[in-house]
C-alpha cells in the first residue's frame, strides 16, 4: 500500500512541476516597455516571476529557450467578428441571409483557432451580424476546451435604430432579417440592453450612426438621450457601451452619452477628437477594414493612388493622435481574414504611430480600456497569456507576425499551423 501511495505522490509531483515553465527569450516587452535579457516564470495559469534571467529561479521548472525572440503579452484584438468572413469571399448580405447559422458557427471555430495561433489570446467580438447569440455559445465552447480559441468579450446582436441597418434593397412588403437588433425609444432600448446582457453580452454595442433608409450617406441614428439611457442601463450591470460611429455628429453624441469607445471614427474632426480626449473616450480606428473594402471595390493598392476614403482616414487618424486620444488596437477583422490581425498593427505604424505605441495599444492599453485587469501585461499574478515572436517588433512591426510560441493560461498552444 505504501508503495502505491509513494508512486502516486511522485506522479503528482511530476504533474505539479510540469506546470512551472521558465521562458527565456532575448527580451521581454511587458506591455509598456522593452527589457533586454529578461525571463518569465509561469506557474499554473499565472505569471509567477518576471525579471533579469539571473533573478528567475529554474528549480522544478521546464526551461524553454526562446533565443532570437521577443516575449510579450498575448495580444488583444479590439474589434473582431468571428462569425463573419471576408466580403470578397461572400458579401455581408449573403452571409446574413443565405449562409446557415450552422455553417457560420463552423467557420467561426476555424477563425477562433487561427486568431489564437496568430498570437491574439483575447478578442472583443463586436456583433454576431445576424447570428443572434451564437457568439456566446462560441465563447462557452472555448472556455470549456471544446475548441481552441482566444478568450472572448462578446457583444451579441448589437443595437440599431429601425430602418438604419441591413440587409437592404428588398421590396418594402418583405420583412428582411436584420444584422442587429432594432430598438427605438425609452422602453424598447431598456429591454434590448437588458435582453442582450441576459443572453450573455459582456459589452453593449450600439450603432450611433448608419445609412438611414435607402440613402448612401451615414447619419446619426439615436439621440443623445437615447444613448445616455443605454449607457445608464448597461452601467447598472457593470458593463460599458461602445459605439459604431463614423460621422462627426454620431461620434459627438456617443462621446457625450458616455460610450467607452468609438469604433471607426472615419469623419472625426479636431473638435471631436478634443472632446474624446477631454471625456476619456478611446478610439478603435479599424484602419485595415477600410483598406480591405477599398481593395474589394477595385483599388489596386501600391499600383494606384489612394482613394479619397483612405486619404481622409490618414488625416483623421493623425488628428486623433495629435489630440492625444487613447488609441485601441482593433482591425474589424472578419471584413478581412482572421489570423491576419497583424495587418492592423502594420497599418497603425504606416499611418503615424510608433511601433512601441502600437504594441502598447494591442496589449496594456486594450486591457485597461476594456477593463481586463488580469491580462495585457507581463506582470506577476496576471494570466500567463504570452506570445513569443522572432526578432524585435519595435524595430519592425511585421515581426509580430513571426510567431514562435503562444501560451494561453500557462498552456502551450503552438507556434504555427
Amino acid at each position: 500500500m505504501k508503495k502505491y501511495v509513494l508512486l502516486s505522490l511522485l506522479l503528482l509531483a511530476r504533474v505539479v512541476s510540469a506546470q512551472s515553465v521558465v521562458l527565456r527569450p532575448d527580451r521581454v516587452f511587458d506591455g509598456e516597455a522593452m527589457h533586454e535579457g529578461w525571463a518569465v516564470r509561469v506557474s499554473g495559469t499565472r505569471i509567477e516571476a518576471v525579471g533579469p534571467v539571473a533573478a528567475i529561479r529554474t528549480d522544478g521548472a521546464q526551461v524553454v529557450d526562446l533565443k532570437g525572440t521577443t516575449l510579450m503579452p498575448g495580444m488583444i484584438e479590439g474589434h473582431s467578428h468571428l462569425l463573419l468572413h471576408p466580403y470578397n469571399e461572400t458579401s455581408w448580405d449573403d452571409q446574413v441571409l443565405r449562409e446557415a447559422r450552422s455553417e457560420r458557427v463552423a467557420r467561426a471555430t476555424v477563425h477562433a483557432r487561427r486568431t489564437l495561433l496568430a498570437g491574439f489570446t483575447t478578442v472583443r467580438d463586436l456583433g454576431s451580424e445576424g447570428a443572434d447569440y451564437d457568439d456566446v455559445g462560441l465563447k462557452q465552447a472555448i472556455e470549456k476546451g471544446v475548441i481552441p480559441g482566444p478568450r472572448m468579450v462578446v457583444a451579441t446582436r448589437a443595437i440599431i435604430a429601425s430602418g438604419s441597418y441591413g440587409p437592404k434593397g428588398f421590396s418594402p412588403d418583405i420583412a428582411v432579417p436584420q444584422g442587429a437588433e432594432e430598438a427605438d425609444g425609452h422602453d424598447q432600448l431598456i429591454q434590448a440592453v437588458r435582453r442582450q446582457i441576459g443572453k450573455g453580452a459582456d459589452v453593449v454595442k450600439v450603432y450611433a450612426d448608419y445609412r438611414w433608409g435607402l440613402m448612401a450617406d451615414s447619419r446619426p441614428t439615436f439621440t443623445v438621450d437615447e444613448l445616455k439611457l443605454m449607457v445608464e442601463v448597461a452601467g447598472s450591470s457593470g458593463r460599458s457601451v461602445i459605439a459604431h460611429a463614423g460621422t462627426a455628429e454620431g461620434m459627438r453624441r456617443a462621446i457625450l452619452a458616455g460610450c467607452r469607445t468609438i469604433e471607426h471614427g472615419d469623419a472625426g474632426t479636431p473638435e471631436v477628437f478634443a472632446l474624446m480626449k477631454e471625456r476619456g473616450t478611446a478610439l478603435c480606428p479599424t484602419l485595415a477594414a477600410g483598406d480591405a473594402v477599398s481593395q474589394y471595390r477595385g483599388w489596386k493598392k501600391g499600383q494606384e493612388p489612394e482613394p479619397e476614403r483612405i486619404q481622409k482616414k490618414r488625416i483623421t487618424f493623425r488628428q486623433a493622435l495629435d489630440a492625444g486620444v487613447t488609441i485601441c488596437f482593433g482591425g474589424d477583422v472578419g471584413v478581412f481574414s482572421h489570423g491576419d490581425n497583424a495587418r492592423e498593427l502594420e497599418m497603425m505604424v504606416e499611418y503615424g504611430m510608433s511601433p512601441l505605441a502600437v504594441l502598447r495599444s494591442a496589449t496594456s492599453v486594450n486591457a485597461d480600456v476594456f477593463g481586463l485587469s488580469d491580462r495585457g501585461r507581463v506582470k506577476v499574478g496576471l494570466l500567463a497569456d504570452l506570445v513569443a515572436v522572432d526578432g524585435n517588433p519595435v524595430q519592425a512591426i511585421s515581426n509580430a507576425r513571426k510567431i514562435r510560441l503562444v501560451m494561453k493560461g500557462g498552456a502551450m498552444v503552438t507556434g504555427k499551423e
